[in-house]
């Protein structure tokens, strides 16, 4: 097989697990962030007030990913930009907005979303692999979408694509959203991560905590945790109610 149908088939492969593949390294990480925990020496930074700006610091990169899905989410077409997982689907080539900066705004999200728990480690060599799988594995889910697009939109896609970077935004050629921004969507379609973030950064602090035998768990963090699942599940209850229902065409 060539390697570009190889890549494509991988691709394919990866995306339809793109959503539970990584949680195997974010355990990973969990492993490495309990063992330093209970090997405190082990940690970069020792000063308590410093650790807990660090802490505020990795929730944020995890939200600035959250708010770059939430921003591309919010101004895209029905069956655009979605989180399906069974096949590809594109009813149109999404090219304003965020997309006339990058080529994959999602992924850029995910990776930050990503990248908050393992900055949390402060642990070099695992934010290094972690950055390289993220690399590696995302680079043939973006391969296998852009033969997709290729083939389907053809002459449209490739024109688009000569000068929209892949990964790393150029705000250039930017170009305003065709649509309107759709909090809407944006709460249907994004409280899973929202939710996620808090939840991930309260199990790390909550784990290391019960192993190590004390109970000192970051209140905050449960605070906000909980908040977050709340939402979650209101949000939930009205999936489908009148308050947010989508418009047609989103």
């Amino acid at each position: 097989m060539a390697l570009q149908e190889e890549f494509e088939q991988q691709g394919v492969w990866l995306f339809k697990y793109r959503g539970t593949l990584p949680v195997i390294i974010l355990f990973i990480g969990m492993a490495i962030y309990v063992y330093a925990a209970l090997n405190p020496e082990l940690f970069i930074i020792q000063d308590p007030q410093i650790k807990n700006y660090f802490l505020i610091f990795c929730i944020a990169v995890s939200l600035f990913g959250q708010y770059i899905r939430a921003y591309t989410v919010g101004h895209t077409p029905k069956n655009t930009s979605g989180r399906n997982t069974g096949e590809q689907v594109a009813d149109s080539l999404n090219t304003t907005g965020i997309y006339s900066t990058v080529r994959h705004p999602l992924y850029v999200g995910n990776f930050f979303m990503w990248l908050g728990p393992a900055l949390v480690t402060e642990n070099i060599w695992f934010i290094v692999a972690f950055i390289l799988f993220y690399w590696v594995y995302y680079e043939r889910i973006m391969f296998a979408e852009e033969q997709f697009l290729r083939r389907k939109f053809k002459e449209v896609y490739t024109s688009w694509a000569e000068k929209t970077p892949a990964f790393i935004p150029s705000f250039k050629n930017f170009v305003k959203p065709n649509l309107a921004f759709s909090w809407k969507k944006v709460l249907k379609k994004e409280k899973n991560g929202f939710a996620a973030i808090f939840i991930i950064f309260c199990a790390f602090d909550v784990t290391a905590e019960l192993l190590k035998g004390t109970q000192n768990f970051n209140v905050y963090l449960i605070i906000a945790a909980a908040i977050s699942v709340l939402l979650y599940l209101i949000l939930k209850a009205l999936k489908k109610s009148s308050l947010l229902r989508l418009d047609a065409d989103r």
